[in-house]
């Protein structure tokens, strides 16, 4: 969207933090109100790991939209990591926007959330009911009525960032509701994660989309190396951290076919994120224990503190 501000109209910009339990469709909401991946995604609970910030401009506004981890009861040093730092991005946020899936039945872990919604200080709190094209209509109205009763909000919005329903009604409505002020960020950057930071994630990606259930959380990728090469490609180099031997070989898959794959997948966001042909080399490295240490939680960029 670009920014051409119409002088009569305040300007308005803030922080917009999206919460909820894992996989409700925060990361896939960010996509759509960028219109382009900027967060990856899969059916893989936990699947976003870091905060990351996307500036969506509108001629009148700049939101600063807060993709959190989802909030979970955690089983390692990681999800606590992770829960804290999706409970920090609600201190400075000056509007909450809690997400519930309108697929599954309110329970414990949503009230939990919401009971931190509603300690936020954040001036404006919207309900947003998610995957509303997987939903029947019954559906979303008994999710809507239960959600209400989980906490005080100034507003609701039912969506289907999929299918784009209500996208351009959930930016008009939450810009209507950030205070007057200046722009955080240029009108040419989209993200506030680096190139580095989302090759890792694109990787990390396209394992999580082909192994599902086997060894996803048991994953860690970092970037070593992006090299521009004078001929205009770029050539990139991530290893891929596992616990465990076994896991190294499924990740590997049999005569390396897991991770050609995974390999060639990824390059075509990289490529699409980099503008140029790119040469992906990928290696994976077993790490004992990594998710319980938190020096190497911290290398990957996954600590609350990043």
């Amino acid at each position: 969207m670009e920014s051409n501000n119409d002088s009569s109209t305040p300007f308005r910009s803030g922080f917009v933090a999206l919460v909820g339990r894992p996989n409700v469709g925060k990361s896939t909401l960010v996509n759509a109100c960028m219109g382009e991946k900027v967060a990856i995604t899969s059916p893989v609970a936990q699947t976003t790991r870091k905060r990351l910030r996307a500036v969506v401009n509108t001629p009148n506004s700049q939101l600063v939209i807060i993709d959190t981890p989802g909030l979970h009861k955690p089983k390692d040093s990681l999800g606590k990591e992770l829960n804290q730092a999706a409970l920090a991005e609600l201190a400075d946020a000056d509007v909450v926007a809690f997400l519930v899936d309108a697929t599954k039945p309110v329970g414990t872990g949503d009230a939990w959330v919401a009971r931190h919604v509603d300690g936020s200080e954040a001036d404006f709190k919207l309900l947003v009911i998610t995957k509303a094209d997987k939903a029947t209509p019954e559906q979303v109205t008994s999710q809507l009525g239960a959600a209400r009763e989980l906490a005080h909000f100034d507003d609701e919005l039912v969506i289907s960032a999929r299918e784009g329903f209500n996208v351009d009604a959930f930016v008009k409505l939450v810009s209507a509701h950030l205070p007057e002020g200046p722009k955080w960020f240029p009108d040419d950057m989209d993200t506030d994660a680096t190139p580095e930071d989302l090759v890792a994630e694109f990787v990390r990606e396209k394992l999580f989309l082909n192994l599902r259930q086997e060894v996803p959380h048991s994953i860690g990728v970092i970037c070593d190396d992006i090299e521009y090469a004078k001929d205009g490609h770029a050539s990139v180099t991530a290893t891929v951290l596992v616990e465990r031997e076994g896991q190294k070989g499924i990740v590997v898959g049999k005569g390396g076919s897991m991770i050609k794959t995974v390999g060639i997948e990824a390059r075509r966001d990289i490529e699409r994120l980099l503008g140029c042909k790119v040469y992906l080399d990928l290696s994976v490295r077993v790490q004992p224990q990594w998710r319980r240490d938190a020096n190497e939680i911290r290398r990957l960029g996954y600590s609350a503190e990043d």
